[in-house]
Formats: structure tokens, sequence, C-alpha cells
């Protein structure tokens, strides 16, 4: 490939708007995190995030970015940072593409008094070690406890120390392996969504 077949974008010349288009469709794919949180009122919140992965192996550790408000809520601080900040305690529910509606269903705009299990149609399932409900009909619920919360810009990144994870026996391989091919999972694309497979390897597996 030429040099003359690659475009250059500068993050001076662009605005937050521009450059957020081309992060979220060249990061891909990604995981989605469908954290479920409850305020101290004791208010149920239900929401996806794609910008999700592990920060460490020990202290198992997984990071969430949280940004701010969007739509009818632009730039007001998400309940679910709200509810982490101050009950320290969430679960991370994986999302199979059986569940993507349901998902796409809790990502809308919505007042902090609704409970989005009720308007996702999941059901809630007492959580092990922490007192928030995971959503039973997720293949793998995975709860943390809050270890520290990193401003970086207008977002925030949410590190969450895990305490359990629960998985159902379909989804378990056996040897502490998930059966990746049982569970399907669903990505975020730029917008949209797509599933992983089937799924290859080259020659030895990353460990």
């Amino acid at each position: 490939m030429s040099k003359e077949q690659k475009l250059t974008f500068n993050t001076s010349d662009l605005t937050e708007d521009e450059m957020y288009k081309l992060l979220i469709g060249s990061v891909i794919p990604r995981p989605i995190a469908w954290v479920s949180s409850k305020s101290q009122d004791g208010i149920l919140n239900l929401a996806p995030f794609s910008f999700f992965t592990v920060a460490s192996r020990n202290p198992p550790t997984l990071l969430i970015s949280i940004g701010p408000g969007t739509n009818e809520r632009i730039g007001s601080i998400k309940d679910t940072l709200t509810n982490i900040r101050e009950v320290k305690e969430y679960i991370i529910n994986m999302v199979p593409e059986s569940l993507g509606e349901a998902m796409y269903r809790s990502s809308a705009s919505v007042e902090p008094q609704k409970n989005e299990f009720e308007l996702a149609g999941v059901t809630e399932q007492n959580g092990k070690l922490v007192n928030v409900p995971a959503v039973l009909e997720a293949p793998i619920s995975i709860e943390l406890k809050l270890d520290r919360i990193i401003p970086v810009g207008g977002d925030h990144l949410v590190l969450g120390k895990v305490e359990c994870v629960q998985i159902n026996k379909a989804s378990y391989a056996g040897n502490y392996k998930i059966a990746i091919d049982e569970w399907k999972p669903l990505a975020s694309l730029a917008g949209d969504f797509a599933g992983l497979l089937p799924s290859f390897s080259y020659g030895q597996k990353v460990r």
C-alpha cells in the first residue's frame, strides 16, 4: 500500500464528535458490559457500556469507561456512575446475541426512578457477594466491588475488583474455561452490533 492511499487525521484539527466516530469505528469489536447497579434508595439500574476490558489479572480487575449523559440527559452524570460511586458494588453481565434486543432497550435515556430490568424485560437474580442483582438470563455475571474511579477528560474510568463470577452450566467448558461457542457473545461496532462466531485460531493460542 502506498503512502498516497493513507488518510491522516490530527486530533487538533477535529471536533470531539469527529474523533469519537473515528475511534469507535476503529477499536472494534468491543465487548459489552451490561452493568447492573443500585442507588442508595434501592432503585435498580441496568445499562450497557462498550468501553470495557480486563485491567488486571491479579488482583482480578475490570475496567469500564463511563461518559456523560446523552440525548435528553446530555451532559449529566449517568445513573450507573452515581450508583457505583455511592454504593461501591455492581455487576457486569455479559451479553449474548439472544439478549441483544433486551440490552438495546436498556440503553434508552430514562428518568433515574425507572427500573431498567423491567424496561429490558429481564429477570433479577440476587448477587452472591454483592447486594446488587444480576441478570438471570445472562450466561455470565461478574460481581465487583469498586476499587477506584479515575476522571479522564469528561469520562470516568471505573475499576472494579472481581469478587465472584456466576456462569450458566451450559456456558462452562470445565477447567475454568468458558464455552464461548455456546453463549455466542455480542460485540459492539460503530453504532451497530455483530456476532463473533465461528471462531478460529492461528497455531498456539495466545493466553
